[in-house]
């Protein structure tokens, strides 16, 4: 399907849904954000965040400076309403679990236009209830194109945390955490391999840095080891 042109419509599309993100947080969530000075003005540039809820969202629209082109799972195809809006957003569908070129391609093409990509590198939301492993796509894109990757650490956005809470009409609490950027130099034809594997070890653990620790999921014994030979 490529990558989505950015016409006037889609952009004023953008724009009022992330107003419509920021009125809903203001009136029904309070936000605890640190590292906001991270945050990309523009792009080329690749956010990632720990994906727990269907909020992860509306956090991430609210608080980016710009709408970032975002990757959906093709699946999403079962629920009307939803695919419908991300058509008018205009995402750039993908079919998980499995190698996805045409999705990739376009993804690069967005960051060669200087556009901000917005990813959750676990691919789907957690299935275990903190950080599961991450996939190698963000690191191929990030290597492959020389943008840096930000890092951005999401608290207080489980499903169960939030839609119970909105029908009782009581307020959620949220945290967002912003790291500082990755980079990452282009490897060797003979290092590829591993060096996509380091990437996407030093952007999971950058993420699980950015979370307490019921949320680093399998990367909490090593940010416990890390910590405890600081101390």
């Amino acid at each position: 399907m490529g990558l989505p042109r950015l016409t006037w419509t889609r952009r004023l599309v953008r724009c009022s849904i992330r107003a419509v993100c920021r009125a809903a947080l203001k009136g029904l969530a309070r936000v605890h954000a640190e590292g906001l000075e991270h945050l990309p003005r523009q792009g080329p540039a690749i956010v990632v965040i720990n994906h727990l809820g269907d909020a992860d969202v509306v956090l991430l629209l609210a608080y980016l400076p710009t709408c970032p082109e975002a990757l959906a799972s093709i699946d999403l195809i079962e629920y009307r309403w939803i695919f419908w809006l991300l058509q008018l957003y205009g995402v750039i569908w993908i079919h998980r679990g499995r190698p996805d070129r045409a999705a990739l391609k376009a993804a690069l093409q967005a960051l060669e236009e200087g556009r901000i990509l917005g990813l959750a590198p676990e691919g789907r939301q957690t299935l275990i209830g903190g950080l599961g492993p991450g996939t190698e796509g963000v690191a191929y894109l990030a290597v492959k194109s020389g943008a840096p990757v930000i890092p951005i650490g999401i608290t207080g956005t489980f499903n169960w945390q939030v839609f119970p809470k909105l029908r009782r009409f009581q307020k959620i609490e949220v945290s967002l955490k912003v790291g500082p950027p990755l980079r990452f130099p282009p490897p060797s034809k003979a290092d590829r391999k591993r060096a996509l594997q380091r990437a996407t070890e030093e952007i999971m653990l950058a993420l699980a840095r950015l979370l307490p620790p019921e949320y680093q999921g399998i990367y909490r014994d090593k940010i416990g080891q890390e910590r405890s030979a600081e101390a």
